[in-house]
């Protein structure tokens, strides 16, 4: 099988690799067909499956294993693939997608081992509770599910890794800005994306739950606060219980991302501008490592549907 990052322009090859992705869509001329991302443990590569007809909508589904026989090409210097050909796997045909997908940058011990260090250096009691109170509640979905479903660790694991690296990020802050409170910056980071337990479905085939589409974890989170503050028997009118539920009511910066609130305590607004830095770099490098140097990578829709080029810095 060819790999995908193998891949370059003009090649025609084929091999077996996994649907991440397939949207029916509709042609100006009302013909329907299906934007398609495919996947294999070195990459992705997205492509359109022209001229789709229902067994195509019902039987290329994402999270399938199929055969795909195409040529690899440039739309507007984004790679895709074209001339799509599809089947489902035969006979002893490998069509387990577990085996089509990258190898998890994610050390699960290590990861434990590093965030229970980050509790203990929450020194606020009331915090340090409270986020004790929620890990012991959801401690295994939160080391398995992916912190998003399509855009940044969008991976088994991602979401742990996506916290411990906004810690470590917070950890280096506070070094150089000692006038952050780094018990509120580690709580807030903590507990900021872990009610995607409760917005997505699982680590696998992720969709969002009701609760998900509905509520959203921003809310989701507050409720779960809110509930560790009754059954901890804490008073809810303390001003650091409101400061914590700020925190995490404000971590998406604007009320068009999704925030209840803006920012309006220091803490905030750098936990909010480290969440964006680590999605947008884990966005950025995941797309680089699918293209060649000299390449431009596929349009990134959560950065404002920006490509970008890498370069081969090792040139003399």
């Amino acid at each position: 099988m060819t790999q995908l990052k193998e891949l370059q322009v003009g090649d025609a090859f084929e091999g077996l690799y996994l649907i991440k992705q397939a949207d029916v869509r509709q042609t100006r001329a009302g013909k329907s067909y299906l934007a398609m991302v495919f996947q294999d443990r070195t990459g992705q590569i997205a492509g359109n499956l022209w001229d789709a007809d229902d067994y195509m909508v019902e039987t290329f589904t994402k999270g399938k294993v199929v055969y795909m026989r195409a040529v690899k090409e440039l739309y507007q210097g984004t790679p895709q693939v074209n001339k799509i050909y599809l089947r489902l796997p035969e006979n002893t045909e490998p069509n387990d997608p577990k085996d089509f997908k990258p190898k998890s940058v994610v050390n699960e011990k290590e990861l434990r081992d590093y965030i229970q260090k980050v509790i203990f250096k929450i020194e606020n009691a009331t915090w340090n509770r409270i986020v004790r109170y929620i890990f012991k509640k959801y401690d295994k979905a939160f080391f398995e599910y992916p912190a998003a479903k399509t855009n940044h660790h969008a991976f088994e694991g991602g979401l742990s890794y996506h916290t411990a690296t906004m810690a470590q990020l917070a950890e280096k802050i506070c070094e150089v800005y000692p006038m952050l409170d780094e018990s509120l910056m580690l709580a807030g980071i903590l507990l900021h994306d872990m009610a995607k337990v409760i917005e997505f479905s699982g680590p696998e085939n992720t969709t969002y739950t009701l609760k998900g589409n509905l509520i959203g974890h921003i809310v989701l989170i507050d409720e779960e606060v809110s509930e560790a503050v009754r059954e901890l028997d804490l008073d809810n009118d303390k001003e650091d219980v409101t400061i914590l539920r700020h925190v995490l009511l404000a971590h998406h910066g604007l009320r068009e991302y999704g925030s209840p609130v803006r920012p309006q305590i220091m803490e905030a607004e750098v936990i909010h501008q480290i969440d964006m830095m680590d999605a947008s770099i884990m966005m950025m490098g995941t797309a680089l490592n699918q293209v060649g140097t000299g390449e431009m990578t596929p349009r990134i829709f959560a950065l404002d549907n920006r490509n970008f080029y890498k370069p081969n810095f090792d040139q003399k």
